[in-house]
């Protein structure tokens, strides 16, 4: 063998070149052994490790609601029941790990010590932590506002900046799930006949109660589906209403756009975020695709969880409609919004239209004496009623027919089959025009470039870190218990990073 660059071959010598040379003798690996060891399950995690802070915490909150619906007590038959405040930590450990399986989180605590540690080397079925965190509703809500009470205790809320914003997360449903009415009525007429069709004789009994409950579910879940079309139906024009279509999987799913262009099958998630920490304050779940009527009810939750309002109230112009502008005003809240410039759109709406831009409204004269506009070539535009909406009132101006048909500039003015030209003059609620001054101002324009870094942090960090990119539950109610669970884990881990870790390092641990 050919000698490496800078290194030597060294040989061994032989003291008697007559016999053969002794094997080398190794440790024998044998896989098939059992061993008995000790384990010492207190060890099995060091001091900092954030197991322990979840547990810690989790000490310190009102478990009364789980513990209430426990059957099995002392001195009664039954099986023993896992301590609700296990099954809890359980649960936010592995979503802060990005787990979401209740298959995996059992499987993982037989082999990873900080679930070893939890559970004290204990088994747990995974049926039990996927009826826990399914169940519980009211429980899964205090739980969320206890978790703020200690949080605010510890100053991390004050409620006088709160930042909000929605995303878009995909439900567990496929676009091609979603069917007309007779497709659904068909599957509907399907599980009522296999409701009713009698147990084979040949299966065993767990097999025929399977097979009832696969059959009674699919059943309600068409009824549901055909409900959820009755409502969409109702935003629809006349002529959509036949096309409406439901899911037969998910029937409270709504299709929705996302970052990508795409169209898939989601839910919208409502996160309000207090800007002295990044604590989430306030979550909830819709099915509308737009945020416009999503600002108010944000605003309810968080009274509802901390007794009161914000003090400002910060989001982008999704939220900001004239109609949000007059309620938050009206509510006693600072509302900070993006606004769009109106001149442009207007302008942009008179292009399209095929208007000359020297006859767009701003080249229309209006007196206040007379009440009436003045086009470019000197005709009398008179008032012709009023629109009053949330915000603002729109008083019309109207030509006379004769005048528009007779000019010789009535192309540009009222292209198409117009025969008489139309001007709008706005008039804005107080609100809306404190509002625009108050959008003008180089502080409020400081105070909304803080919205995105503080706002989209909590959503990026439940995608990511916690995976909710797609709900592993159906329905409005489920999805947005699993939508309370991440917000759960969001904040705990604010408080190990903020409070807890900073404690232990302090008592030099």
């Amino acid at each position: 063998m050919d000698e490496l660059p800078g290194f030597e071959t060294v040989k061994r010598s032989k003291p008697d070149e007559g016999l053969p040379e002794p094997a080398p003798r190794l440790k024998t690996i044998n896989r098939k052994q059992l061993l008995l060891r000790p384990i010492d399950v207190e060890r099995l995690v060091p001091l900092d490790h954030e197991v322990r802070a979840i547990w810690e915490l989790t000490g310190h909150l009102d478990l009364t609601a789980y513990y209430e619906t426990i059957h099995a007590v002392e001195g009664k038959a039954g099986c023993t029941a896992f301590d609700p405040r296990l099954l809890l930590c359980l649960w936010i450990y592995a979503y802060s790990k990005g787990t979401g399986s209740a298959r995996e989180i059992s499987r993982l605590c037989d082999d990873d010590p900080a679930y070893q540690w939890l559970t004290g080397m204990e088994p747990i079925n995974y049926h039990t932590l996927a009826d826990f965190r399914s169940s519980h509703k009211d429980s899964l809500d205090r739980l969320f506002v206890e978790v703020l009470g200690i949080m605010s205790a510890e100053g991390l809320v004050t409620l006088e900046r709160v930042m909000h914003d929605g995303t878009k997360v995909k439900a567990l449903a496929g676009s091609n799930s979603f069917r007309r009415e007779e497709r659904i009525r068909e599957h509907l007429r399907a599980a009522e006949e296999q409701v009713k069709t009698p147990p084979d004789e040949e299966a065993s009994l767990r097999e025929q109660k399977a097979r009832e409950r696969a059959a009674q579910e699919t059943k309600e879940r068409m009824e549901h589906a055909l409900q959820e079309l009755e409502k969409m139906r109702e935003t629809k024009p006349d002529e959509e209403k036949k096309e409406a279509r439901a899911s037969m999987t998910d029937p409270d799913a709504r299709i929705m756009k996302q970052w990508d262009g795409g169209r898939v099958p989601a839910y919208n998630i409502q996160i309000s975020t207090d800007a002295a920490a990044g604590v989430i304050i306030g979550v909830g779940v819709s099915q509308r695709p737009d945020d416009s009527q999503e600002l108010m009810p944000a605003v309810e939750r968080i009274e509802k969880n901390l007794g009161e309002i914000p003090r400002h109230m910060v989001a982008d112009g999704g939220y900001t409609s004239w109609e949000n502008v007059v309620a938050m005003d009206g509510a006693g809240i600072d509302f900070i919004g993006s606004i769009t410039d109106r001149a442009t759109q207007t302008a942009g709406s008179f292009k399209q239209r095929g208007v000359d831009a020297a006859f767009h409204p701003e080249h229309f004269t209006y007196d206040e004496a007379r009440d009436a506009y003045t086009c470019p070539e000197g005709k009398i535009l008179r008032r012709n009623g009023r629109v009053k909406r949330a915000g603002r009132t729109n008083h019309r101006y109207r030509s006379r027919r004769k005048d528009c048909t007779s000019c010789p500039h009535r192309e540009k003015c009222c292209p198409g089959k117009a025969n008489m030209r139309t001007v709008v003059r706005r008039v804005d609620d107080p609100a809306i025009v404190s509002f625009t001054e108050k959008m003008k101002t180089k502080e409020a324009k400081e105070i909304y470039k803080q919205r995105a870094a503080i706002a989209e942090f909590p959503h990026a960090w439940i995608k990511e870190r916690i995976g909710l990119r797609q709900f592993r539950l159906r329905g409005l109610l489920k999805v947005g218990m699993e939508a309370l669970w991440a917000c759960v884990t969001y904040n705990i881990q604010q408080w190990i990073r903020l409070c807890w870790r900073p404690r232990l390092a302090k008592a030099g641990m």
